[in-house]
């Protein structure tokens, strides 16, 4: 494999020379622009990245911290800096946290060492102070689904107790009188704010959810499943089903259907999120779309600029964004 020595050998300049030109720098002559481009195309030359990186000092990776690779949620979202990374003709970093403030930091070291200014980061079990200090050592560092004041400049958030309250009223006005929650197990503040949400609005119309019928588990097609069979079993019933995401929704739905209920004449299920399975899911599935490609887009367009110091660190910024209902096939006017 070839090298900038090798380069610059074969050209007859030095080191420093080749890297000018690839680097578009200055006092460079056309003559020797043209010669080191032509060598370099003869040697099929690849300039490495982390080389470039330490002789401009700027470096050419993206990094993005996710929970994991198998929820397609998370997948749009590391899409959404994927598609920001080939816009600047840069490389893409991704690494994933797991839900622990352990494995989240080990995650974004990672990222540092491997001298990434710029980095998206999900995080849910980080302190704030965590994330502040983060935040003041590495230069583009934004976080996402996260609202922390002290950094609010760096932070692209979704309302989720806005959201919960938008699924309360959709199901009050098609009517529904009792209702179940499925949420996610995890202790973080998606599921709590979407659920607290969720009671607030319906208590605001003077009905309220039993205990009872609010159940819980893992964020997937198996934990909505297995939640579902729990709300069957307790014999309660109920017309309306609001769930902490589209995966767990649709495996609700499963469990309904293979327990004699029709969705929607017999159940309503509402989910949230919105990913790409949710228009092919049979019924097609009734959601809160969760923006959370264009919001990925966002935080990178946002660390970039961090990084060139093109962003107002002391403005009053407000990256926050409202889910909007998807009204498909999966809920219905109660008779």
């Amino acid at each position: 494999m070839a090298t900038i020595k090798d380069v610059a050998r074969i050209a007859g300049v030095s080191v420093a020379s080749v890297s000018r030109v690839l680097n578009n720098g200055p006092k460079v002559s056309k003559k020797t622009i043209e010669n080191v481009l032509k060598v370099v195309k003869d040697l099929n030359y690849t300039p490495n990245a982390n080389a470039r990186a330490l002789v401009t000092q700027k470096s050419t990776t993206l990094g993005v911290v996710i929970p994991d690779l198998i929820d397609p949620f998370f997948a749009s979202l590391a899409n959404g800096v994927e598609q920001v990374a080939r816009q600047k003709n840069m490389q893409l970093l991704l690494s994933t946290g797991l839900v622990s403030a352990e494995t989240e930091m080990r995650a974004i070291n990672l990222l540092i060492e491997r001298r990434c200014d710029v980095m998206v980061v999900h995080s849910k079990k980080l302190s704030d102070q965590a994330l502040i200090d983060l935040a003041n050592k590495v230069p583009g560092l934004v976080l996402i689904d996260r609202y922390i004041e002290e950094i609010a400049q760096r932070c692209v958030w979704l309302d989720n107790l806005e959201g919960g309250k938008i699924a309360a009223r959709h199901l009050l006005a098609l009517n529904h009188q009792s209702f179940a929650c499925i949420s996610s197990k995890h202790q973080i503040d998606d599921p709590l704010l979407r659920l607290q949400g969720f009671q607030q609005e319906l208590k605001s119309a003077g009905v309220d959810i039993e205990e009872s019928l609010i159940e819980y588990g893992e964020p997937t097609l198996q934990g909505g499943e297995m939640a579902t069979q729990k709300l069957l079993a307790s014999g309660k019933r109920f017309s309306a089903l609001f769930v902490y995401n589209d995966a767990m929704a649709i495996g609700a739905i499963s469990t309904l259907e293979d327990n004699g209920f029709k969705v929607p004449s017999d159940i309503s299920v509402l989910g949230f999120d919105d990913v790409l399975l949710s228009r092919y899911s049979r019924p097609k599935l009734s959601t809160l779309n969760y923006p959370i490609e264009e919001m990925a887009m966002q935080a990178t367009n946002i660390g970039l600029e961090l990084t060139a110091k093109q962003a107002d660190m002391n403005k009053n910024s407000n990256y926050k964004h409202i889910p909007r209902l998807v009204k498909r096939e999966s809920t219905n006017y109660k008779l």
